[in-house]
């Protein structure tokens, strides 16, 4: 019999290898490359990609968050590879703050706040799942139009891409 913990292991698992692969396919020395002046340059939304896991993981291991003293994303990186390595470590750090927990914390409250006023009050798996999953599986799909704009291919998510066609 499953548990909440272990279904947000296995679907972080999946979703982590994904967002990885999408990242490997960011172009070096495009980073500066924007599809529209409103929006995230390449290297913005890949780097907010990577830095949404922290956002998770502070929900995993803490009882609240508050907005007004949130940090701003890091710098973009110059290099892919510190990119792929920024993920990478926040990747670690969120598997570690699931296996962590138990499934008693899972279902625990926690808040959202902007400058000591709670915006929202939600058990913990569902804040992972509403602020921290779906946020970033809408991100790389932003990304994955990014790619496609660039002419860089599109790996395999959810089923085949037309750059990996049977990959799925």
């Amino acid at each position: 019999m499953s548990t909440k913990k272990d279904d947000l292991i296995a679907l972080l698992d999946h979703e982590l290898q994904g967002t990885r692969r999408m990242l490997e396919r960011v172009p070096e020395g495009r980073f500066d490359w924007k599809p529209h002046e409103k929006s995230f340059s390449l290297g913005e939304l890949a780097m907010h990609i990577s830095t949404l896991l922290s956002w998770m993981t502070t929900i995993m291991r803490e009882p609240s968050a508050d907005l007004a003293s949130s940090p701003d994303d890091p710098p973009v990186p110059a290099r892919q590879q510190a990119l792929l390595d920024h993920f990478d470590a926040n990747a670690d750090a969120l598997r570690a703050a699931v296996n962590n927990v138990d499934n008693t914390d899972m279902g625990e409250s926690w808040q959202l706040m902007q400058g000591g006023h709670p915006l929202i009050d939600e058990p913990r798996v569902s804040v992972v799942y509403k602020m921290g999953l779906n946020h970033l599986i809408h991100h790389r799909g932003q990304l994955s139009v990014y790619l496609r704009m660039l002419d860089a291919p599109v790996p395999a998510t959810y089923g085949p891409t037309a750059d990996e066609q049977g990959s799925f």
